[in-house]
């Protein structure tokens, strides 16, 4: 989950809300990569998770962190909520989940370093207060009531809301891990293309790193439990954005749409503002119910834009959602399998002649079929035929491969 945005002023027009996605537009040779990963951490002698507070917990594993390897501790209010150094972060999912947001890199191999040490410093602080990680889409055994509750106010209010729309809002939250990868974009245009290609084929992502096939200690009929929670979450948030494919898409487009889904706080002085099912349309004239009389900064709108959680979002850069998280290996391939399709321009229209054709409707299946099946998912619509995973995963590998090779020897350190 993002921690609250800062630096924006006020908002004195409304063409600043696209405005701000534009102005993440970067030429070709500053695109960067920022991988995220979460995991679960538990107690080896029980093999219960990792509490928040006590002599073998998170709070000790910052205190280590920090002492030793020179992470600078981020508060709210009297609690540790994560901890950052250059350019990276490390931060709390609501249930204890132990996320690494890197620092934006250069090549995937640079990300695969970060990883490697954000691992061995992790180990080495939490192995001798016998505690673990596990990478995983799931939780496995875990039931919500043994869930440690992380101290921070956005999580608060969302899970109330969360129990109030959809079924499985509070699974999401404290009993899921994902690995996404953060890419940037050229233009509206190439946003377009690369967020249309990134819905389309994310559920390709979904089969490929399935892993969350047990949840409350058995079998939940699906390789990746996590993708099929996020069909029962919040319909107005989450999804596969049809309108994204509609003729003239673009910052405008999406800036409506998040327009529309209700909010959930406004975050002011250190404090999350109850602002649950309210209108930023409302916030924009001044008629916020939480606030009335004032209106927003773009710090609000940045904070309002993590409240949406498509297959692909858009903020000044798309992140790639579909992913259960899993081992090392998993997790570092995530950022180079999206990187290879998106940062190649002939990989990149090569996806899209794959997927311009296809429907919402044949979208939304493959979703729910490779939530269900994975690599054997298929998937039959009026606009495909039948639609089967692996082809798809072929064809995708072999364009990977091909820009992979092309991007290695276009740069002079030959790090792709």
């Amino acid at each position: 989950m993002s921690i609250p945005q800062s630096g924006g002023g006020p908002i004195e027009s409304f063409d600043q809300l696209a405005a701000y996605m534009e102005s993440g537009n970067k030429p070709r040779d500053q695109w960067l990569i920022g991988a995220e990963h979460e995991k679960f951490g538990w107690l080896t002698d029980t093999r219960a998770p990792l509490p928040y507070a006590g002599p073998r917990s998170i709070s000790a594993l910052f205190d280590g962190l920090a002492a030793r390897y020179g992470w600078a501790p981020v508060r709210e209010g009297d609690h540790v909520i994560g901890l950052t150094r250059n350019g990276a972060n490390v931060s709390l999912e609501p249930g204890g989940q132990f996320e690494l947001s890197g620092a934006p890199l250069a090549s995937t191999l640079d990300v695969g370093a970060e990883l490697q040490t954000h691992l061995d410093e992790v180990r080495s602080i939490a192995e001798p207060l016998g505690v673990r990680f596990m990478g995983i889409g799931a939780a496995p055994e875990w039931g919500h009531d043994q869930m440690p509750v992380m101290p921070k106010g956005r999580y608060r209010l969302m899970t109330d809301y969360m129990g109030r729309v959809g079924t499985h809002g509070t699974q999401m939250m404290y009993r899921t891990s994902t690995v996404q990868v953060n890419l940037d974009y050229a233009s509206e245009a190439d946003m377009v293309k690369k967020l249309r290609v990134s819905l389309a084929l994310q559920p390709v992502a979904t089969a490929l790193f399935a892993s969350s096939p047990f949840f409350d200690g058995k079998p939940n009929g699906h390789r990746s439990w996590r993708s099929r929670i996020w069909r029962g979450l919040d319909a107005s948030r989450t999804g596969m954005l049809p309108f994204a494919f509609d003729e003239g898409m673009g910052f405008q487009a999406y800036v409506d749409w998040v327009l529309d889904v209700p909010m959930y706080f406004v975050y002011r002085d250190g404090k999350y503002i109850d602002a649950l099912g309210q209108s930023f349309r409302d916030f924009l004239a001044g008629r916020l119910p939480a606030l009335p009389g004032e209106k927003p900064t773009l710090s609000d709108w940045a904070d309002h834009m993590t409240t949406v959680f498509p297959e692909a979002r858009v903020k000044k850069y798309i992140e790639m959602r579909g992913a259960d998280c899993g081992d090392q290996a998993h997790i570092a391939a995530l950022p180079a399998f999206w990187v290879g399709l998106m940062y190649d321009q002939t990989a990149l229209d090569a996806a899209w002649d794959l997927v311009k054709g296809l429907n919402a409707e044949t979208r939304e299946g493959l979703r729910v079929a490779a939530s269900v099946s994975a690599l054997q998912a298929r998937r039959t619509g009026s606009s495909c035929g039948t639609l089967r995973v692996p082809p798809l995963v072929l064809a995708m590998l072999a364009w990977w491969r091909a820009a992979l090779a092309r991007r290695c020897n276009s740069r002079p350190s030959s790090k792709a």
